[in-house]
């Protein structure tokens, strides 16, 4: 703010000078110059008057205020005055017009509203840095789940995009250079609601930059930073100073179709973890062993090399340029749009394509002229715009991979449910019938409907209430946190993948396993089954219901007893009705001294209000 008065002052200094000026030295030959009252005596304007005349003669209104008519003298001086204060107002106001168009002075204003919107900010956000594709896919599903944003971008139209999108939430937006640390000062850094970092640009050096003020501006803090890389070199500086989460979309990707490939049913999980939108189950029994064919070696076809190696499938590549001589691999120079090289590179007995150069044009004249050679092809094509999916989806391609779609899938799947890694981690570690039983689990849960992802931590946060009955000996197993807390002889449409003890990792822990405090257990299962699972989890009342137990006071009635017994002020028995509720984000109790309303009656009185985090 300061800056922006200083440079205001600074390019209005030559007229406001010249505004003073004028104004004094009209002023002063008003006091000066003599003349007359109505009795021909003379007379004299004091400071005061020619002040208040010059001032409403300055600005053209005209005056009429005059006590007595001016002489000759002052007429032909205030004829000079009203032509230098006219002109030297029209100077001064054209500098100011300037000065307002003035694109430096515009980006100035509006780095200063962004600051002062930013430090209004109550609730955490998140700093997002790119608003590329990937960062609004971001932006918008974390809106969507009511979180604070902010956004900034080197890209002038991108924030003007951000400007006009229909977002939920008002998102500051700042078109700066996000690897400036004086841009992520600005940007709410260091602000004390800020949660993560996310470093989404299109340069790997600014990522890099980003990452690395983060981890040192904000050390105390111990801010999350969340960085997109697309090159080796990028990805193993950030990983030496402890950037928290680095996504490669094209390794990623090549990881995730050399699962598909090799163990389809590990792939359906991964997907279906991943993906809103996940594949169907027929998609795991697809012929994918034997040659397959990768035209393009660039950054993709490098990492699907590299993935592919030690598995039992045999390549051939297509690319360009000439073959490295470093690569002992069967190779083909070409673009593979042309039937010629495709032909070369034998096609018709390939069982796999996969169409992975920088421009969409050429994937889709790969995939169309490849399958007119061989129909029986399963193809991967690389999709670099997303204003395409309507072209890939109509070549009807078995698999599109979008770089900024599989980042955007990833992060969300990071900020959601921490667990997720983890558990994808312990997955690759299983065999195949394994994860064949569990996703056809997860399939019997959910049918045809979406599912959904979400974790626990049996904590003061997450669940109090629980929290409080297992300190005072309660048994509960794990089996009670699927009891429908509206009807207990149901259960509820989740399955509990993975629970985290002591750094220790049980997969599909068993119904009957006893909880703890400071377990951490990771659900899937349809977006109802999260809402009533923290509901259990938070509520005093719902857990006696679920447990079976007789119906009791809620946990705030019973946190509030035993501060007022600690404040030696004990409730009288003889009052029929004293009820004090309050109702949190994770709970809703009710007291009353009289009769307690049962888990039945709270729900039918008004439904949960969850965290956001668990929903997608």
């Amino acid at each position: 703010m300061n800056h922006l008065f200083f440079t205001l002052f600074r390019r209005l200094r030559k007229p406001l000078i010249i505004l003073i000026v004028v104004y004094a030295l009209s002023i002063l030959g008003l006091v000066l110059i003599p003349g007359m009252d109505d009795q021909g005596n003379p007379w004299r304007m004091d400071f005061f008057h020619a002040f208040y005349f010059v001032s409403f003669m300055g600005s053209t209104i005209g005056f009429g205020e005059v006590p007595y008519p001016f002489t000759d003298a002052q007429r032909m001086w205030t004829l000079v005055c009203i032509y230098a204060t006219v002109v030297s107002w029209l100077y001064g106001i054209g500098k100011m017009l300037t000065l307002f168009q003035d694109q430096a002075f515009i980006r100035m204003m509006n780095r200063s509203s962004f600051v002062r919107s930013v430090r209004r900010i109550q609730e955490p956000f998140y700093l997002v840095c790119g608003y590329g594709v990937t960062g609004r896919l971001v932006v918008r599903h974390l809106v969507a789940r009511g979180l604070r944003v902010v956004v900034v971008d080197v890209d002038r139209s991108r924030i003007d995009g951000l400007e006009t999108d229909p977002l939920p939430l008002s998102v500051p937006g700042l078109c700066a250079d996000a690897s400036a640390p004086d841009v992520l000062a600005d940007a709410g850094l260091l602000h004390p609601n800020c949660l993560a970092v996310l470093a989404l640009t299109d340069q790997d050096e600014a990522n890099l930059a980003i990452a690395i003020t983060t981890k040192l501006l904000a050390k105390e803090q111990q801010l999350p930073v969340i960085c997109r890389s697309e090159s080796e070199t990028t990805t193993a500086n950030l990983a030496s100073f402890g950037t928290d989460r680095i996504i490669d979309p094209f390794v990623t990707y090549a990881d995730y179709l050399a699962m598909a490939l090799h163990s389809p049913y590990k792939h359906l999980i991964y997907d279906w973890m991943t993906n809103p939108e996940h594949r169907s189950l027929k998609s795991a029994y697809q012929k994918t062993q034997g040659r397959w064919v990768i035209c393009g070696y660039g950054r993709f076809g490098r990492a699907l090399h590299n993935s592919f190696e030690g598995k039992p499938v045999s390549l051939t590549l297509i690319d360009n340029c000439p073959q490295s001589p470093e690569l002992d691999i069967d190779y083909v120079q070409g673009l593979g749009t042309e039937a010629v090289t495709l032909k070369q590179a034998r096609i018709s007995g390939a069982v796999g394509l996969i169409a992975g150069t920088h421009n969409d044009a050429n994937n889709l004249s790969i995939i169309m002229t490849a399958l007119e050679l061989n129909p029986t092809l399963m193809t991967v094509a690389r999709q670099n715009s997303s204003s395409n999916a309507a072209v890939f989806a109509a070549a009807k391609t078995d698999l599109v991979m979008e770089p900024a779609r599989i980042i955007a899938n990833h992060i969300l799947l990071q900020l959601k449910t921490p667990l997720i890694p983890a558990f994808l981690k312990q997955l690759g570690e299983q065999k195949e019938v394994w994860a064949r039983t569990l996703i056809n689990q997860m399939s019997e849960l959910v049918g045809k409907d979406e599912l959904d992802s979400w974790d626990y931590d049996i904590d003061v946060k997450d669940a109090p209430a629980m929290v409080e009955d297992l300190q005072q000996g309660e048994v509960i197993c794990l089996r009670d946190l699927f009891r429908d807390p509206r009807d207990r002889g149901r259960k509820l449409a989740a399955l509990a993948l993975m629970l985290k003890r002591d750094q220790q990792y049980l997969l599909l822990p068993r119904q009957e396993e006893l909880l703890q405090p400071g377990d951490q257990i990771l659900f899937c299962g349809k977006a109802d089954a999260y809402r009533q699972m923290g509901w259990i989890l938070s509520n005093g009342n719902v857990l006696d219901y679920i447990l079976g137990k007789p119906q009791q006071a809620g946990w705030v009635a019973r946190k509030l007893g035993r501060w007022l017994e600690s404040r030696q002020r004990p409730i009288d028995e003889r009052v029929e009705t004293a009820t004090t509720a309050m109702i949190t984000t994770t709970e809703l109790a009710v007291i009353d001294t009289t009769g307690v309303k049962t888990a039945e009656d709270e729900i039918a009185a008004a439904d949960p209000v969850i965290p956001p985090r668990g929903d997608k």
